[in-house]
C-alpha cells in the first residue's frame, strides 16, 4: 500500500515539475507583465458626485426611519391600549386585538425590510454611472502606461488584494486616475487610504 501511494506521489511531484519547467521556459519567451494598481476608494471617495449622493442617501434613510418610527410609536400606543383594556374584553375580541397587533407587528417589519432593499437599490442606482466612470478612466490610463494588468489595493474594510508591491516594477496609477477624472487626490492621503 505504501509503495503505491509512493509512486502516486512520485507522478505528481513528476508533472509538477515538468509544468515548472516548462512554465518557465514559456515566461522567457513572453514579454515581461505591467502591473499597475490603484486605491477605488481614495478615488471614489474624492468624486465630487460622491458627497452629493452621500447626502441625498443619508435624507432617505433619515426619512425612512421617520416613518418606521412614526409605525412603531403607533404598534405601542395600540399595545398599551390593549393592554390596559384587556381585562375587559372578551376572549373573541382579545385574540381579534392580538392578531391585529401581530399584523401590525408584521407590517412594520415588512416596511423596514422594503426600505432597506429600496435604499440599497437606491445606492447602487446612484453610484453606478460614478463605478463606470473610474472604470473607464482606469482603462484609459492602463492604455497610457501600456499594462497588461490594473490591481485594486483594498478589496473592502482592511482587505488588500496586494500583499506586496515591488515598486520597482509595479505602478500605482490612483493620481494618475484621479487626474484623468479631474479631482485633487493628495498624495498623502491616497497613501492613507492604502
Amino acid at each position: 500500500m505504501r509503495l503505491i501511494s509512493l509512486k502516486r506521489s512520485s507522478g505528481f511531484l513528476f508533472a509538477v515539475l515538468f509544468l515548472g519547467f516548462a512554465t518557465a521556459s514559456q515566461a522567457q519567451q513572453l514579454p515581461a507583465l505591467r502591473i499597475g494598481y490603484t486605491d477605488h476608494e481614495v478615488l471614489i471617495s474624492n468624486m465630487p458626485q460622491t458627497r452629493t449622493i452621500q447626502e441625498e442617501l443619508q435624507a432617505e434613510l433619515e426619512s425612512g426611519q421617520r416613518i418606521l418610527q412614526s409605525m412603531q410609536e403607533d404598534l405601542g400606543g395600540k399595545v398599551e391600549r390593549y393592554q390596559t383594556q384587556r381585562a375587559l374584553l372578551s376572549e373573541e375580541r382579545r385574540q381579534e386585538r392580538e392578531q391585529e397587533l401581530i399584523s401590525l407587528e408584521e407590517e412594520l417589519r415588512s416596511k423596514a425590510a422594503e426600505l432597506e432593499q429600496e435604499l440599497v437599490q437606491r445606492e447602487l442606482d446612484l453610484m453606478g454611472p460614478i463605478y463606470q466612470q473610474v472604470d473607464t478612466a482606469i482603462q484609459t490610463i492602463a492604455a497610457e502606461k501600456n499594462l497588461d494588468l490594473v490591481l485594486r489595493t483594498q478589496a473592502g474594510p482592511a482587505q488588500p488584494i496586494l500583499l506586496y508591491v515591488n515598486e520597482d516594477r509595479i505602478t500605482d496609477i490612483t493620481l494618475e486616475v484621479a487626474r484623468e477624472l479631474g479631482i485633487d487626490v493628495d498624495a498623502a492621503m491616497q497613501s492613507a487610504g492604502n
